[in-house]
């Protein structure tokens, strides 16, 4: 009995402690696989900081490089905006420049012009043995006019203001003071001034109604209806046989409306 009863407790002792070292064994795990796990979190914690860290580097390197994009291309913005203004300033002072020497040349060949032409007509007289006379007003109109045809404007008028000053009185002269009104196409103000002057100096000559209606188209273009509508109103009165009658009736019923 009293064996049993020892195999009894035996088995139970060791029963009890086979569950006790399966429950350490269990604990022992866990806490291994927690250990392990933390380990593992961290791991990942550190992981993810430096992917973090490496995104925010490449980040702070493309906003970096975008700057200096951005930079270069005000940089070549700001480049191409001076190689235009440069380009622009070389066209304008090769324009004057090639400008300048078109007058230049005009210059030498109404000169070279008027004094063959004056030589030619003292040899047609007869007078072989003296020198190049002074051009005629002819010659002087003509050539001028010539100059002014080809675009070279200022050398033209240069012909005309020097026929003006050789022959004041002549009937060339009111032609010359009209061609340097044309001359002025891009310059109203000083275009309105040879006009002024030539109906005022010679208003018997067939040039001045072409003034008076120069002046009004001028007077239309800035606006001043009631100078115009007086310069129309003169040629009409004063020039009735002139071919800008008809044009001048014509401008006046269009500012009466």
């Amino acid at each position: 009995m009293k064996r049993h009863t020892c195999f009894i407790l035996v088995v139970v002792a060791l029963g009890a402690c086979a569950r006790q070292s399966d429950v350490n064994r269990v604990e022992t795990q866990v806490r291994r696989l927690r250990e392990e796990t933390a380990r593992a979190d961290s791991a990942r914690a550190v992981l993810l900081n430096q992917i973090m860290q490496l995104q925010r580097r490449i980040l702070d390197s493309l906003a970096l490089q975008e700057n200096r994009l951005l930079a270069f291309r005000g940089d070549i913005r700001s480049d191409l905006t001076e190689i235009q203004k440069q380009l622009v300033q070389v066209q304008e002072l090769t324009g004057q420049s090639q400008q300048r020497l078109t007058e230049l040349r005009g210059q030498v060949e109404m000169r070279t012009q008027a004094i063959a032409q004056a030589t030619r007509t003292q040899g047609d007289s007869g007078g072989m043995g003296a020198g190049p006379s002074t051009p005629s007003p002819d010659q002087l109109y003509d050539v001028s006019l010539q100059q002014l045809r080809r675009g070279s404007p200022q050398t033209a008028r240069l012909g005309f203001q020097t026929l003006l000053q050789m022959y004041p009185g002549h009937d060339r002269a009111a032609d010359a003071l009209f061609q340097i009104g044309e001359s002025w196409s891009t310059n109203q103000d000083s275009a309105r001034v040879s006009y002024d002057l030539l109906q005022k100096t010679f208003p018997n000559s067939p040039r001045a109604a072409t003034a008076l209606y120069k002046l009004g188209l001028i007077a239309e273009r800035r606006g001043d209806k009631a100078a115009a509508r007086a310069y129309y109103q003169r040629v009409v009165a004063g020039y009735a046989r002139s071919d800008e009658v008809t044009l001048a009736r014509d401008r006046l019923q269009g500012l009466g409306r």
